[in-house]
C-alpha cells in the first residue's frame, strides 16, 4: 500500500531560490525562467516606476543603490539564496566602480551573494578566456558605447559594435532583427559577441548563431542566470550554448 493510500501525505520536494531585482519596464521574466532547472525558483521584484525612455539618464536612475537595495530587501525576506540585479545598462552606466558599488549595496541590504548583469557578463568572458569582443545592443549609441568603456576597465577590448538606436519597447524587437544586429556587430578580431539588454529576447538565437558565426555569444539574460545559478552550484538549462558548458564549480575569475 502506498503512503498516500495509508493517508500519509508526501513531503514537498526541497526547492532553491534566486532573488531578482529588475527595472520597472522589464518584460522578459518568462525568458529568465527558461534557463532555470526545475527545482529552482525566481523571486522577482521591480524598481519603482518613473516616466522616461531608455537613455543614459534612465540607466543612471535605475542604478541608484538605494533603489536596488530596497528590492534586495524585499526578496531576501523570502528564500532567496543569492540576488541578481538584472539590468545591463543600470550596472555598467557608472563604470566598474559603479558596478562594484551596486554589489556592495546589495550585500549590505541582505543578499548572501550578489550579482549584477554587467558583472555576470565580465565573469562569463573571464571563464571563457575572452579578451576581444564585438558588442550588439538595442540602445542609443551614447548608451551602447558606455558598455564598451565598462568592459575595457576589465581588460576586454571592443573589436566591433552595432546598435539599434532604440530608447523604448525593446522587448518588441523580433528575433530576425536581433540576429541581423549580431551579424553586423561581428568582427574577425572578436573572440565572442556580447549582446546587451535584459529586455532584448535572445534565448532561441544563441545556439544557431554560435554555430553560424563560430564563436560564443554571451547575452545579458543568459549571463545573469548562468552566474546566479553558479552561486547555487547549479548549471543553467540551454542546449549548445557555449557559456553553459562551463562547470558550475569552475573557479570564478577575479573581478
Amino acid at each position: 500500500m502506498t503512503p498516500e493510500a495509508q493517508g500519509v501525505l508526501p513531503h514537498a520536494p526541497a526547492r532553491r531560490a534566486l532573488g531578482v531585482v529588475v527595472p520597472f519596464d522589464m518584460e522578459l521574466d518568462a525568458e529568465l525562467w527558461r534557463w532555470l532547472p526545475n527545482d529552482v525558483d525566481l523571486l522577482v521584484t521591480r524598481t519603482p516606476f518613473f516616466d522616461d525612455v531608455v537613455t543614459v539618464e534612465f540607466a543612471r536612475e535605475v542604478a541608484q543603490t538605494r533603489v536596488v537595495a530596497e528590492g534586495v530587501r524585499s526578496v531576501t525576506a523570502g528564500r532567496a539564496e543569492a540576488v541578481l540585479y538584472a539590468c545591463a545598462s543600470g550596472s555598467f552606466v557608472h563604470g566598474r566602480a559603479g558596478q562594484e558599488e551596486l554589489v556592495r549595496a546589495m550585500t549590505a541590504a541582505g543578499s548572501r551573494d550578489a550579482v549584477t548583469t554587467s558583472g555576470a557578463i565580465v565573469e562569463a568572458l573571464g571563464v571563457l578566456g575572452i579578451r576581444h569582443v564585438s558588442i550588439a545592443t538595442p540602445y542609443t549609441s551614447a548608451l551602447s558605447l558606455l558598455l564598451g568603456s565598462f568592459l575595457n576597465e576589465y581588460g576586454v577590448t571592443m573589436a566591433g559594435h552595432a546598435a539599434l538606436g532604440l530608447d523604448q519597447r525593446i522587448w518588441e524587437v523580433p528575433y530576425a532583427q536581433t540576429a541581423e544586429l549580431i551579424r553586423q556587430a561581428d568582427a574577425p578580431e572578436a573572440e565572442a559577441i556580447v549582446v546587451s539588454c535584459t529586455n532584448l529576447p535572445t534565448y532561441d538565437l544563441i545556439a544557431p548563431l554560435e554555430a553560424q558565426l563560430g564563436k560564443p555569444i554571451v547575452t545579458a539574460n543568459q549571463a545573469t542566470m548562468w552566474a546566479g545559478l553558479r552561486r547555487l552550484g547549479r548549471l543553467a538549462n540551454g542546449e549548445r550554448q557555449s557559456l553553459l558548458h562551463v562547470p558550475a564549480h569552475a573557479e570564478l575569475p577575479g573581478l
